[in-house]
């Protein structure tokens, strides 16, 4: 990745009447970046997503795209940016090829026959670029909505929900094709999404908002790493090891024990201290898992605010 900012915001604000949807919120995205964009529901995404396509105006602050005011520069950003909100629509009763040539027309993107099964072909439609659209899963259409997002070869794509209602199969695919897009094309993606798991997986930058404002941004990996420790350790059964923690120096650690397995919540230096104290107690231990998740983290941040 690189310290070129694709989106930099500066104290974005937007008011409806007395209701306060985003307040002086921050954030940068980099060239490159898979950004995830959380936060739980009413925390402002949305209203966000559509300030940063131009659906809606802010109320104050400041959006750069590409280095460039947003509202001074608004159609030149918008060219190279590509996006989906909500759910994508189409002409049901014509092919994917077709619906992707008529909306190609529409926005004077390259409609050649080349580069719309090249563009097919990477989301993995090609096989079927003569189906009605009205045959497609609901995964299918999901990506030939990213496909049309990508019709006029775009830098940034931003991405709202784009596995809501998916199953788990839609889930993988959508989630290898945003992979495919940040890896092959070198497209940076704006991602939200409720799914934090998926976040966790493709994101490499991420920012967590509420109220309107941001709580924490920075690289996934390094926040989480941050975090404290949930540990999972699977013990033989029958083992009267709640006596052994609360009689320890781990008593005020956060624990619970069900089904063999101890979960407690421990900094990451202490962990060897607690299999020393398990082990010479002849606890027979099976596994020690670290069970660091997004979904922790991110609980733990938006309940503190």
């Amino acid at each position: 990745m690189t310290s070129e900012k694709v989106i930099e915001i500066t104290d974005l604000t937007k008011r409806f009447k007395k209701l306060i949807a985003v307040n002086s919120l921050n954030l940068n995205v980099y060239k490159g970046d898979v950004f995830g964009f959380l936060g739980p529901n009413g925390a402002g995404k949305s209203t966000t997503i559509r300030m940063l396509l131009t659906l809606i105006s802010p109320t104050s602050g400041n959006i750069k795209i590409f280095g460039k005011d947003l509202k001074s520069n608004r159609s030149e950003i918008l060219s190279r940016v590509g996006a989906i909100v909500e759910k994508p629509d189409f002409y049901l009763y014509l092919s994917a090829y077709k619906n992707l040539e008529i909306l190609g027309k529409i926005s004077r993107a390259d409609v050649s026959k080349k580069s719309i099964m090249q563009i097919l072909e990477l989301v993995g439609l090609a096989d079927r670029y003569n189906s009605k659209v009205k045959t497609y899963s609901h995964g299918m259409k999901q990506r030939l909505g990213i496909a049309q997002a990508l019709l006029h070869n775009p830098d940034l794509v931003i991405l709202d929900e784009p596995t809501v209602g998916l199953d788990p199969q839609g889930i993988k695919e959508v989630r290898e094709l945003i992979l495919r897009l940040s890896s092959e094309k070198q497209i940076t993606i704006f991602l939200s999404s409720h799914i934090l798991k998926e976040i966790e997986l493709v994101s490499n930058r991420m920012v967590i908002i509420n109220k309107g404002t941001s709580l924490i941004e920075g690289e996934v990996k390094e926040l989480l790493s941050k975090d404290s420790n949930n540990i999972s350790i699977q013990f033989k059964s029958q083992t009267d090891i709640s006596n052994i923690i609360t009689a320890s120096e781990y008593k005020s650690n956060s624990f619970s024990i069900t089904d063999s397995h101890l979960n407690i919540q421990i900094n990451e230096e202490k962990i060897p201290g607690l299999i020393h104290l398990l082990v010479s107690n002849k606890v027979q231990l099976y596994s020690v898992e670290r069970k660091k998740s997004l979904e922790d983290y991110f609980l733990r941040i938006t309940e503190q605010n």
